[in-house]
């Protein structure tokens, strides 16, 4: 792969509407051509980044050269890459004021003064600080922040509890810690009391049964842990997580049935959940 990034200076000053119908067919065609990268619009000036196959790049590069829409399309960057700057965007997009870049390191004096293709070709060592900024902003443009126990709220009394169940969600947490570190313990002693007995290192079916249930219950608790750190972070929404823990669940009591004391229909209805189960989780993480 490679990824380019020009400048270009446009014919006149683009209304939000021409800017929003040009993102939006880069959008579509840069999605059948799997490439993605950002438009960048300020004083009459476009700064692009593409990136993509490199012979459909220089195929796309070489159409937006010939577009009338823009003049001086100048090319400031262009080099092979392992892996892309911006993977979620077909095509990201900042209409930019230059004062919102005052506090940015290194782009507010370029910006004000040397936002053209000349400028661009000039100042290369630019763009990857430019990138980087840009890419950050838009991650936090995108990024769902979620919090089931919010720190701040408008009534005091509600932030108040809040604050107290993350204390307690937090001591949860340091015992279930405890709990998964007692079971690794004794997941080993069961195992030294199996392998020690007469016949020495050999089990029984119902040996492996017994110990397969020890790890799945470590496995459990460990997920569970997950499952309770998951209310004092705000960057996911623990669904994925919790439907996991329940398939684990199941599938560790479905490992340890005794199948010869136990109804067809219990069996059966177990079986159904976990396909169901399955089947959520599946979904869950094809939409993720």
């Amino acid at each position: 792969m490679i990824r380019i990034s020009y400048a270009s200076t446009t014919n006149h000053d683009w209304s939000p509407e021409e800017l929003l119908t040009l993102l939006t067919n880069c959008q579509t065609n840069n999605a059948a051509n799997n490439i993605t990268g950002i438009l960048l619009y300020a004083n009459q000036t476009f700064f692009q980044v593409l990136e993509g196959e490199e012979g459909v790049i220089n195929r796309v590069f070489a159409m937006i050269e010939k577009d009338n829409r823009h003049k001086d399309c100048t090319l400031i960057s262009k080099e092979k890459i392992k892996e892309r700057a911006f993977p979620y965007w077909s095509m990201g997009f900042e209409k930019i004021d230059v004062n919102d870049l005052h506090n940015v390191k290194g782009l507010s004096d370029f910006f004000a003064k040397d936002f053209t293709p000349a400028g661009f070709a000039e100042h290369k060592n630019i763009v990857g600080p430019l990138l980087s900024h840009l890419r950050s902003k838009l991650v936090k443009q995108v990024t769902t922040c979620h919090e089931e126990l919010p720190m701040t709220h408008e009534d005091p009394f509600i932030q108040f509890l809040n604050r107290t169940i993350r204390v307690g969600v937090k001591f949860m947490a340091l015992l279930m810690v405890m709990v998964i570190l007692f079971g690794i313990g004794d997941i080993m002693f069961v195992l030294y009391e199996k392998l020690s007995n007469p016949p020495i290192f050999e089990l029984t079916i119902n040996e492996l049964l017994e110990t397969f249930g020890a790890f799945m219950a470590v496995l459990i608790a460990i997920e569970i842990f997950l499952n309770i750190t998951l209310y004092i972070r705000s960057d996911v929404i623990p669904v994925k997580l919790v439907v996991a823990t329940a398939l684990m669940a199941i599938a560790r009591k479905i490992i340890v049935f005794d199948y010869k004391h136990l109804d067809a229909d219990y069996v059966s209805a177990s079986g159904l959940v976990v396909v169901a189960l399955g089947i959520t989780y599946w979904i869950v993480q094809k939409h993720d």
